[in-house]
Order: C-alpha cells, then structure tokens, then sequence
C-alpha cells in the first residue's frame, strides 16, 4: 500500500478519502520490514497490544464500519464467533500473511461500499447509538480510528526495534 500525501484541494468526498488512504497506508508503513514474531510482540506491558493485533483490529473495524454498517451486509466477524472486536487483538498465533490479507480485503470492501454510496449523505440506522449515521461521519469516524490506532503503532514500532516516524 503506497503512501500518498492527501491533496491540498480538492471536494469533500476526495479529500475525506485520501485521508483514509493516507492513515491506512500509515499503518502498514508502522509495520513494513518486521518480523512476524516482532509484530505479535506486545511491546508495552502490561498491554498485550502488538502492531499485528492493531491490523487485525482495523480489519474488524473496517468490516463493521463499512460492510456491516453502511452495506447492510451480513457476515461474521473474522476472529470470533461469539461477536468479540477484542479477540481481533489477540495476535499471538497470527501471522503477516493472515492479517494482511483480511485488513486488505476489508479496505477493498471498504472502497467498494464507499464508492457504491450515492453521497455523503447516505445514511444507516446505527443500533448501539440508537441514531442514523451519515456516511461522512462514518468515514470521519474511520480517520479518527486510524489516527488513534496509528499512535499506538508509533509507540508500539519504537519499543521493536527503535524507529520512530512514519
């Protein structure tokens, strides 16, 4: 996933788009040249949370938000059975492989569903909010996720191996 920088112009749509691109591709930039074993090491104890942990958490959180929410679609959650988002953190015997694969095929979907939107102003009943949700707060709402989760992956790729940055 290439990183690129969001346009200084450009509409609503785009712009909000290429600052989801932009903090996605961040997460992976966080886990580019590492191990397996480095990124399911929880580096900041007590904590449990790894830099694998985090993307297979996004993949949840790009399946629920988008998918499920905004698509309507019904599908299971990728990493438990009984409706779990924290067993997404539990990288412990999860590989790059395995949750690349399903982080990319949930941003694919992710796109899919954006795309297929007739606006921004598509919106979905959100049942634990007990309120519509347009989809610009979804995808505002994407961005903060990601920015928070990509501070996490800052501190977390610091304690592997020393580099800071992205």
């Amino acid at each position: 996933m290439e990183r690129i920088d969001p346009p200084l112009t450009g509409t609503e749509r785009e712009t909000l788009r290429a600052y989801l691109d932009f903090h996605r591709a961040t997460l992976a930039l966080k886990c580019e040249g590492l191990t397996d074993e480095e990124l399911r090491r929880p580096a900041s104890p007590p904590s449990t949370l790894s830099l694998l942990g985090l993307v297979r958490h996004m993949a949840e959180v790009e399946r629920q938000w988008f998918r499920r929410t905004i698509g309507g679609a019904v599908v299971p959650h990728l990493w438990s059975a009984e409706h779990d988002f924290q067993a997404a953190y539990d990288a412990s015997r999860s590989t790059r492989a395995e949750a690349f694969a399903a982080w990319e095929a949930e941003v694919e979907h992710s796109r899919a569903v954006e795309a297929a939107a007739a606006s921004l102003e598509v919106a979905v009943h959100v049942p634990k909010w007990g309120a519509d949700a347009s989809l610009r707060l979804v995808m505002l709402h994407m961005i903060h996720e990601y920015a928070r989760h990509n501070g996490h992956a800052d501190f977390l790729r610091e304690a592997v191996d020393g580099t800071v940055g992205a």
